[in-house]
């Protein structure tokens, strides 16, 4: 007689428990079990949220080395079917070896599901042909679940979902995280709403009443930003620290479309424009893929987005200042170069003008599309192509958290006709999809990876640009850590050619996400085991700290309207020496539109309380001690760049704290 100790945890969410009868099987390599009722003294007690229950399987003989586990419930008579959220169970076989089996997934119906032992496995090394079937009938049903489809074309694909019930249930929010997303989403129109701003197709009369509207949500950097939002200073600054931290290059030429002389620009004695150039402290902001859309209709009133030029110069104390701004991109007598040395009010509107193109180009491309749907594509090919077994399913299917409903929300609420984005943004309606369309075919794989993009901008040096400095330390942490748990699985350049499930992980990537563009220097397929480690790092890269830095800051920036205008109802100067206050307050948005854009951005910088930060996996997916260890080192050096940002932070009147690993999720959650 073979005793087997099996031990199933009933994960700790709300919602998660059954009280159906549950059945398991143990399938080993030389025989299986008896499908058995797992009972014992506890009775409906086993599997109630949060339960480790244990029991006790005899069979005749050894099963031999467990390959995969059996379950199905069934439901008592005259109660009602429920689901049960579970995740894990443990055999202790009867010569003392412990066999985990992570499954951390819905089970919603009485059918049969198998779930494979935790020892990851490629396709080439899965010899059993119970373990092969299982594998390949694992894929069939993710194929059926997640299907690719074309929401515009031009864009990267996503899921095929009607509503929300139809996504599958591993990728939904818990019940915690829905819950909190809707009072958040009320709470802030119902506060408007008793405030009666949310109609109020007014302008607004005095740039103070501003504060009125979420005076009760303000952050200490959003205070700082009301305070300090008409200095050049904080201009510049957001460009190496803001949530668009990846627009400014170094320039070394002036465009021929910009005609910037010596006589418009104010260096503080530091000399020619040229002289300034050779020396490095020259920056271009370029918003050129804004230009020539049509700017939305937003209350039957034309709005107006402009698509500027924006130069930049590094101080000798090391401040960043704008020095000169055209607001179009064709030279012109009335498309005027803007300075400093302007009047107040000329010099202010352009910078207006200026954030609230950077508003519109950070939503649609930095934000939307660079983390957002690539996010997406990423996480669909995984769960299209890789069976839970695989090292690679394994090491990313915590940075998928929550982010297919997270964009099906975004598409249904935020970019949809009736969407806050394409009712209220300047780049709302089809001027949205021109601009994503124009993003995906400038987006590049140097450009998604963090070393080479500061690099082929140029800003390798310059100071006090934190998102660079925690962003490379972050990025060299993951490296290191995808750089061992890859190399653990994958020996050599062969193993990794012959992985066929990993070429159409990539492949489908190239298809869906890029829709086969050479030119974007994605690849088709994996040749060697560096090119799979880049690949990783950068799309665990992206799911976390990229959408951080990108993300999180969003209130903090735009809590302050002026500061990040999300339309303008006015054209721009065409002559200096024309602009006022009260052209300044009639060019803001109205006051229904300051607020709509002021609560979606406080919804979407706001953290869930079961939020996982980065580096913390929960499931425990991988059952090898190596990559464990590996799990735990990664955790270690993630504390220690966090603890170095917060005492470096201290010293700072904005602390820049988007990269810290204890502050940033896993994976696109928000």
């Amino acid at each position: 007689m073979a005793t087997y100790q099996v031990t199933v945890f009933t994960t700790d969410f709300v919602y998660a428990a059954t009280f159906n009868n549950v059945y398991i099987k143990l399938v080993g390599a030389d025989h299986e079990s008896d499908r058995s009722w797992l009972l014992n003294f506890k009775g409906a007690l086993n599997f109630v949220k949060g339960a480790e229950a244990c029991f006790t399987i005899n069979c005749p003989a050894s099963l031999g080395k467990l390959v995969l586990i059996e379950l199905d419930k069934q439901r008592l008579p005259m109660f009602p079917d429920d689901d049960w959220f579970l995740s894990k169970v443990e055999v202790k076989s009867p010569e003392g070896h412990t066999y985990r089996f992570p499954i951390h997934q819905w089970i919603t119906d009485s059918e049969v599901h198998r779930f494979r032992e935790g020892t990851a496995l490629r396709v080439y090394e899965d010899t059993n042909s119970l373990g092969l079937y299982a594998r390949q009938q694992e894929l069939k049903q993710r194929a059926e679940d997640y299907r690719w489809y074309a929401f515009k074309e031009g864009l990267p694909h996503c899921i095929e979902a009607e509503n929300l019930s139809s996504l599958p249930c591993e990728v939904r929010f818990s019940f915690t995280k829905q819950t909190e997303f809707l009072f958040t989403a009320a709470a802030g129109l119902v506060e408007l709403q008793l405030k009666g701003l949310d109609d109020c197709h007014e302008p607004w009369a005095d740039i103070d009443n501003v504060d009125r509207v979420f005076c009760s949500r303000q952050t200490d950097i959003s205070e700082y930003v009301q305070k300090h939002w008409k200095e050049d200073a904080l201009f510049g600054n957001q460009y190496l620290n803001g949530v668009n931290p990846i627009l400014i290059k170094r320039c070394k030429v002036l465009p021929d479309n910009f005609p910037v002389t010596d006589d418009m620009v104010f260096l503080c004695g530091q000399g020619s424009l040229a002289e300034e150039m050779k020396r490095g402290n020259i920056f271009l902001c370029d918003y050129k893929r804004l230009d020539g859309v049509q700017a939305n209709t937003i209350n039957g009133k034309r709005q107006y987005l402009m698509a500027p030029l924006v130069l930049l110069h590094k101080t000798p104390n090391d401040k960043l200042m704008p020095i000169a701004i055209q607001l179009r991109q064709t030279p012109a007598d009335n498309n005027p170069i803007f300075n400093p040395a302007d009047s107040c009010y000329d010099w202010l509107i352009a910078k207006i003008f200026v954030r609230s193109a950077d508003f519109n180009e950070h939503q649609l491309n930095v934000h939307l599309l660079r983390t957002h749907l690539l996010a997406e594509v990423f996480a669909v090919s995984l769960l299209r192509n890789i069976p839970a077994v695989h090292p690679l399913y394994k090491l990313l299917v915590p940075h998928t958290r929550y982010t297919l409903q997270i964009n099906y929300l975004a598409r249904n609420l935020l970019i949809s006709d009736k969407g806050v984005f394409s009712q209220f943004a300047a780049s709302g309606g089809d001027a949205m999809f021109t601009i994503l369309k124009k993003s995906l075919s400038a987006v590049t794989y140097s450009s998604l990876c963090l070393p080479e993009d500061i690099a082929e901008r140029g800003v390798e040096d310059i100071p006090n640009y934190y998102y660079r400095d925690d962003g490379l330390r972050l990025w060299n942490i993951i490296h290191r850590f995808v750089d061992g748990v890859l190399r653990f699985f994958y020996k050599n350049d062969g193993e990794v050619e012959q992985d066929t499930e990993l070429q159409k992980w990539i492949r489908d990537i190239f298809e869906h996400g890029f829709l086969s563009q050479v030119d974007t220097g994605i690849p088709r397929r994996f040749t060697t085991v560096g090119e799979l480690i880049k690949f990783v790092t950068m799309v665990i890269f992206t799911c976390s700290g990229q959408h951080s830095a990108v993300n999180t800051g969003q209130y903090d920036f735009g809590g302050w309207m002026p500061n990040t205008p999300i339309t303008l109802q006015c054209p721009p100067p065409t002559k200096k020496g024309t602009t006022s206050e009260d052209i300044m307050l009639r060019t803001f948005p109205y006051i229904s539109t300051t607020v709509q854009g002021m609560s979606t951005m406080w919804l979407l910088s706001k953290q869930s309380s079961d939020f996982v930060p980065l580096g913390q996996y929960q499931e425990g997916h991988f059952s090898e001690e190596i990559p464990c260890n590996m799990i735990q080192a990664f955790q270690r050096e993630l504390k220690l760049l966090s603890e170095a940002i917060k005492w470096r932070n201290k010293s700072l009147d904005i602390p820049y704290t988007y990269l810290d690993p204890a502050e940033l999720e896993n994976s696109v959650a928000i």
